[in-house]
């Protein structure tokens, strides 16, 4: 067993209405490589980082346009998060919601800001501070 691979992971399926077009949104935007893809559900990673689109069908979840609201906020810990948000409102994200700026946080300077995804996520993307001990 290599070093780590009996910790936990969580990770997030995002509710889409097309799975494989938003799969391709989050490679140009993101950076995200596919794991598979089985039509309606897509496994992705960015920097080994996994997550999940899938496309509802009725079954208790649904995308933010019909529900008319945020239905989750994903976090991205990275090295350089003005880049990634930068590239992310290239292409096609909105970079209104959250201007990144620093923020003065309990571990010390938190460099942080956000983007919604153009399926209507919110993403705030920040540096790794607080992930450190």
């Amino acid at each position: 067993m290599t070093a780590g691979a009996d910790r936990p992971v969580i990770s997030v399926m995002l509710a889409v209405p097309d799975a494989t077009a938003a799969a391709r949104w989050y490679a140009q935007a993101l950076g995200a490589t596919e794991l598979w893809n089985l039509g309606s559900v897509v496994g992705l990673t960015v920097a080994g980082a996994p997550f999940f689109l899938g496309e509802p069908e009725n079954n208790g979840w649904d995308t933010p346009a019909a529900l008319g609201s945020r239905t989750v906020r994903v976090e991205l810990f990275v090295d350089d998060p003005d880049s990634v948000i930068e590239r992310a409102v290239a292409a096609g994200a909105d970079g209104s919601i959250d201007q990144i700026r620093n923020h003065d946080a309990p571990w010390g300077v938190h460099r942080q800001g956000g983007f919604i995804d153009p399926f209507g996520h919110l993403w705030l993307v920040g540096d790794r501070s607080p992930l450190q001990r």
